[in-house]
């Protein structure tokens, strides 16, 4: 069956732009066309991407490989134009093979192309059968539209809450202020990439012959002591990065675009052989005396400061590493309102919520993953091998009918089949679960010059996805990683699950049929390789890295200080409720929730929020939940919620904090 027949009946729901989604090939045009003089995907043409010693990517000739001796076109196939029938092998391309599991060949993509060919086969990007009719799909087609000038600008500074630089009718008192506090924290990496943004956005209003909004150095100047205090702490993070860390260490405390920068300038910075290489290093993150913050440690309205400042700082990042991003422009999409499979994710979510309020992740996905543990881990082949296509869709007919009645027979349900079922899940959402928004920017990740820069990127990506989609692909990686914690038996290493989760993940509905084979081969190992990336290193991408949370704490600090008439309202309640006891080695904890009201705990240098909870709970026998539920806040002061590691160094914290209150009380679900 050829391509154009494949796409048939391939209704798209939740595509944007194919062009700007899909990395650029050398030599090739991204056309509708589908039968050009390509190769088949098994043993097609394709690139190696290098990178040269100045961090630059480079890509290699296409390379042809030419047929297995014997081989012969499937019956009923014509040759396709430009097909090497030539058995004399041409030499291959330079590429790094290891024996490790940590790397990637085309050996080990081989399951990539089976994957894809089975999600063909098992009835195009639905894998059901269903027809769109039956599964609340529009039956219309959508018109595409690139972005006009200026619309990805005014995009992004709306995102990052500073639609006020451009449009002069948001000139509201309290959104000024805030703008003026945003840009007051901004690193020079960070106010560099808002003020291209908007010198970007005057050249194209200057075009239309409209109003061009005011420069945004005149707007919101930063003070002088704001630039000499910049200037300080960017001298300290040059030196921490080059004199001081390691490779393999994480520095959290420096603005990542400040280090890529600083990278970049460097003269003697060149790649060590690993840069070259796809293995993955240990990273770890050097110790901070005042706690990780963690995804879900902080209050909504912390967040919420965190994304617009994850937005600013994951775009300089990619600005200072010479690497475009383009957001394709939003569509309209018809989507079922009810159902398990091609249901929106917050619509799931809700109808979830309404059965078992707090659900954060849909329930039928953790059904299947706790069915396919159920039945053990130590089968081979696990998400590998497919189930079988008729009985996987009379599953999931069943499970559409019954699920929530609570009638369905799990036990009848095949591991393989459990396995198939909640990779349909995942690719038959309307919009990928990584987000149309941010696609290109995971895809694109990889065009960074060196594996940390990457993972940096990755944590910043994964702090901007929506809580919905942030809590179901960290339940997934979770899930994979417990997999792989079995290869020894399930023969499934985390090559092996990458490759096979990559097409299921990437290439979501109507993606296949908008894209040529050459583009969809030159993504293959990229993809591949993202899904290796969060299933590694998964503890480090949900956490927030203390140079965000410490804007964020500026930014509260800063918003406080221009509240002076409330202030003075309440000066003394304020002074008496956060000034800390005489001898500055005590805190005052807080248990409103609990018999024990409060304690007063004497701090040393070794004390660790963790300690506060253990003797918490020696003090205070009556207490009947779990220790892993319960946490010791830190509120108030310069931040306004925060969930503390239970490896923080307390009196370190309150010289960052000293006006916070500390509350014991159980996690919020």
């Amino acid at each position: 069956m050829s391509r154009q027949q494949d796409s048939q009946g391939v209704v798209l729901t939740g595509y944007y732009s194919n062009t700007d989604l899909l990395p650029i090939v050398p030599g090739v045009a991204a056309t509708e066309d589908t039968d050009t003089s390509l190769l088949s995907r098994r043993a097609g043409q394709h690139n190696v991407q290098q990178v040269d010693k100045h961090g630059a990517s480079v890509t290699s000739p296409p390379f042809i490989p030419s047929p297995k001796p014997g081989s012969s076109p499937r019956p009923g196939s014509s040759p396709r134009p430009g097909y090497n029938s030539s058995p004399r092998p041409r030499p291959r391309p330079a590429y790094q093979r290891c024996n490790s599991q940590d790397s990637l060949d085309e050996l080990a993509m081989d399951d990539f192309w089976k994957e894809v060919e089975h999600i063909s086969l098992s009835g195009g990007q639905g894998g059901d059968g269903a027809e769109p009719g039956e599964r609340g799909e529009t039956g219309e087609g959508e018109t595409q539209k690139a972005p006009q000038d200026g619309e990805q600008e005014e995009a992004w500074l709306m995102e990052a809450g500073l639609a006020r630089l451009f449009d002069d009718s948001l000139a509201d008192q309290e959104v000024e202020e805030d703008s003026v506090v945003f840009l007051s924290t901004l690193t020079r990496t960070q106010a560099a990439a808002v003020e291209r943004r908007v010198t970007s956005l005057q050249q194209t209003l200057r075009r239309r012959n409209k109003q061009h909004p005011p420069d945004v150095r005149d707007i919101f100047r930063l003070t002088q002591g704001s630039k000499e205090e910049f200037t300080e702490r960017s001298e300290t993070g040059k030196k921490d990065v080059v004199s001081v860390e390691p490779e393999t260490d994480l520095n959290v405390e420096v603005s990542f675009s400040e280090q890529a920068l600083i990278y970049r300038e460097g003269s003697k910075v060149t790649l060590s052989p690993a840069d070259t290489d796809d293995k993955l290093p240990n990273f770890r993150v050097l110790q901070d005396k005042t706690g990780r913050t963690r995804v879900g440690n902080l209050s909504s309205a912390d967040m919420k400061k965190v994304r617009r400042l994850v937005l600013v700082e994951m775009t300089a990042l990619f600005d200072t590493a010479g690497v475009e991003l383009k957001t394709p422009k939003a569509l309209r999409v018809r989507t079922k309102e009810s159902g398990l499979f091609g249901v929106p994710l917050a619509t799931l979510l809700e109808q979830d919520q309404r059965r078992a309020p707090g659900t954060k992740v849909p329930i039928i996905l953790q059904r299947l993953i706790n069915h396919i543990e159920g039945e053990g881990l130590d089968t081979e082949g696990l998400l590998r091998i497919p189930g079988v296509a008729t009985r996987v869709k009379a599953v999931c007919v069943e499970l559409e009918a019954g699920f929530y009645e609570g009638v369905f027979p799990w036990e009848t349900l095949k591991q393989h089949d459990a396995a198939s079922l909640l990779k349909l899940f995942i690719r038959e959402l309307p919009h990928p679960l990584l987000t149309v928004a941010h696609l290109n920017a995971f895809i694109a990740v990889l065009k960074l010059p060196t594996k940390k820069q990457q993972l940096q990127a990755l944590n910043l990506l994964v702090l901007l996805l929506p809580d919905a989609n942030q809590d179901t692909l960290k339940v997934l990686v979770e899930f994979f990683q417990r997999v792989i914690d079995h290869k020894n038996h399930n023969k499934m290493t985390l090559n092996n699950v990458a490759v096979v989760m990559a097409p299921n993940m990437f290439m979501f509905k109507g993606f296949r049929s908008k894209v040529t084979e050459q583009q969809e081969f030159s993504m293959a190992t990229g993809t591949a390789n993202i899904v290796r990336l969060l299933i590694r290193y998964q503890d480090l991408l949900w956490t927030i890295p203390k140079f965000i949370v410490t804007q964020v704490r500026k930014q509260n600090a800063e918003s406080q200080s221009k509240e002076r008439a409330v202030r003075k309202l309440l000066k003394k309640i304020t002074y008496e409720r956060t000034l800390p006891p005489e001898d500055s080695s005590l805190i005052k904890v807080q248990a409103p929730q609990f018999s024990k009201v409060s304690m007063v705990i004497q701090l040393t240098e070794e004390l660790q929020a963790g300690d506060i909870l253990s003797r918490f709970l020696i003090h205070d026998s009556s207490v009947s939940v779990k220790r892993e539920v319960l946490c010791l806040y830190e509120i108030g002061g310069n931040i306004r919620e925060r969930c503390l590691d239970e490896e923080t160094y307390m009196k370190d914290l309150l010289k960052l904090n000293p006006s916070a209150e500390w509350v014991i009380k159980a996690l919020q679900p």
